[in-house]
């Protein structure tokens, strides 16, 4: 039964947080009446303290939080201030009239060149041997495709140089049509 009570009394505080704001004296006497009624042992009255303790002070934060926000509205917005921005000047490279750019210098940028391509399936590839042959796509002579980052930059023709293949540049791509690729 007296845990029936208990129970009772914490719904009863749960309670009181809910309903209208009254005057604190006469919460406590009413805290009081329940209290006499009902005979409780010193541990669960202790622990009915407690309660009344955090249900007042946690009465008293809210009250005390909707003054803060009035106070920041009576004062002033902050003036909000024009930027200032130094001038971009030329960089001590030599170059008059243009900024210095060397910082860009060591990017390290992946280039590939594409003499063709194809395309097969699985079985035939695993069909591939030592000589085997693979046709591709362009005849002999059409340039080849240089590509940076894999995106097209230029074209050429390969050339052996030194027992070595190389590339030699015949067209670069124009920027226009570099933009134009990056939309595809």
């Amino acid at each position: 039964m007296s845990d029936e009570l208990r129970q009772d009394d914490i719904d009863a505080l749960l309670n009181q947080e809910d309903a209208p704001k009254e005057e604190p004296k006469e919460d406590a006497a009413k805290e009081a009446d329940a209290s006499s009624e009902v005979d409780v042992g010193d541990a669960e009255a202790d622990l009915l303290a407690q309660w009344e303790e955090a249900l007042q002070e946690a009465k008293q934060q809210e009250s005390a939080q909707p003054e803060a926000p009035q106070e920041e509205s009576k004062k002033e917005p902050p003036q909000a201030s024009e930027p200032q921005f130094e001038e971009f000047r030329p960089g001590g490279n030599g170059t008059e009239g243009h900024p210095s750019l060397d910082f860009i210098l060591d990017i390290p940028l992946e280039i590939s060149v594409e003499i063709g391509r194809t395309k097969m399936i699985i079985n035939d590839l695993l069909k591939l041997s030592q000589g085997s042959i693979i046709e591709l796509n362009k005849l002999a002579g059409e340039p080849a495709e240089i590509y940076v980052n894999k995106r097209l930059m230029a074209r050429g023709e390969v050339v052996v140089v030194n027992d070595r293949f190389a590339v030699r540049l015949t067209e670069i791509i124009s920027p226009q049509e570099r933009v134009r690729q990056l939309g595809s």
